[in-house]
């Protein structure tokens, strides 16, 4: 819990330290890379470093974080955390990590702030600091301890590699060694690790699209970003019967146990639905199932053949499509939730492009869900939060 005497503190300051993210956060990462160049190697994403995504998630992050601690400060919002949990256990973040984030991140703050702090503000920001960096250890040991192994990355061998609509590829992996796999849950995500034509290795999160609970093989659908460094190694470089690495699944986005479901998605955002309906479809599921979708042009679509058949599978699932290229049959432009039924008691999972996401979320509570059942996925640096800070 956030203490007495540094609510006020943190309270007064929140406005200014917010204001002044957009400098604090480029300063943190550009001093902590210099001191340790090897956190970019295989673990903090160079892109999202390039195109300041990273910069504006760590600085939602730390705002949100002491928002909901000035607003009850006898709670840590440990929920809130989640996600970046999962996020950084699929990177393989320990716990001694977060003290040389906390070193750089407060040099930043002292020279961004010279012309403010005191050592009374810096004391109240780093209890922010620990509190948010202590929750999130608790949840990572944890979400490590759940895994079948202790390792962070795996060996698997590429045993197919199909295309998958317009500019997308699904995956099929198989174990190269023995180390124990943990069986995955839908809607979760791997990471994987590849080699750069310089060198470099990096990292990207994966949504698991198929046979997510198998632990003799893993699939994933990409699609290519001919503007990023990982999906055009793998689409282009990568060869069936290449050995890749990956991590154990991890990732927040899974299906409640009750109540109708509708899985809203854009795009490749359809990976961790696609999951979803897939196991809905194995078990035999008989909640409604109401499974919403657009996409540029039938073509486009990356797991239209398996979502589709495993739709037909289930007697009370139902397929809305929203193409922007008119197709008789099928809605014209973008999604909308007006004039659909939803269910009263139904839970919305949705992934896509973050302004879609906004969208369909602020149609759904206009519907009457609450927010409480509407659960989201980014791909990338959660600039969702981020926004919501600014």
């Amino acid at each position: 819990m956030l203490s007495e005497k540094s609510r006020p503190l943190i309270e007064a300051t929140l406005p200014l330290v917010g204001a002044r993210m957009g400098a604090i956060t480029p300063n943190f990462y550009s001093r902590m890379f210099a001191a340790h160049p090897e956190l970019l190697d295989g673990l903090f994403s160079r892109a999202n470093q390039n195109n300041g995504e990273q910069q504006k998630a760590l600085a939602g992050s730390i705002a949100g974080f002491a928002s909901a601690l000035v607003a009850n400060p006898d709670v840590v919002p440990e929920q809130m955390l989640s996600r970046i949990s999962h996020k950084h256990t699929s990177l393989g973040i320990t716990e001694d990590q977060y003290d040389i984030v906390y070193k750089y991140l407060f040099e930043a703050i002292a020279e961004e702030l010279a012309d403010v702090i005191t050592s009374e503000i810096a004391g109240a920001w780093s209890e922010v600091y620990w509190l948010m960096a202590n929750a999130m250890i608790k949840i990572e040991k944890g979400l490590y301890a759940l895994q079948a192994n202790d390792k962070m990355w795996m060996p698997w061998t590429v045993v197919e590699k199909n295309p998958a609509g317009t500019d997308c590829m699904t995956f099929v992996l198989e174990p190269a060694d023995g180390t124990p796999v943990t069986a995955g849950r839908p809607g979760q995500y791997v990471s994987v690790k590849v080699a750069l034509p310089d060198g470099l290795l990096q990292c990207r999160q994966y949504s698991l699209s198929a046979d997510v609970e198998s632990t003799t093989r893993r699939v994933f659908t990409t699609k290519r970003d001919d503007g990023g460094e990982v999906s055009p190694v793998l689409h282009n470089n990568v060869k069936v019967g290449d050995v890749i690495e990956l991590s154990n699944p991890y990732g927040d986005l899974t299906l409640d146990g009750e109540g109708a479901i509708v899985l809203a998605t854009a795009g490749i955002g359809c990976t961790p639905s696609a999951s979803a309906l897939r196991a809905l479809a194995t078990a035999g599921e008989d909640r409604e199932v109401l499974v919403l979708h657009a996409e540029k042009n039938l073509e486009a679509w990356a797991l239209r053949e398996q979502m589709t058949t495993d739709v037909d599978a289930i007697d009370s699932a139902t397929l809305q499509l929203w193409l922007e290229e008119p197709t008789d049959g099928f809605h014209k432009g973008f999604m909308t939730l007006d004039g659909l039924d939803i269910p009263t008691d139904a839970s919305l999972y949705v992934c896509g492009p973050l302004p879609f996401m906004k969208a369909i979320r602020n149609q759904a509570i206009d519907a009457g869900i609450p927010a409480a059942r509407i659960h989201y996925e980014v791909f990338g640096p959660d600039l969702w939060l981020a926004g919501a800070a600014s």
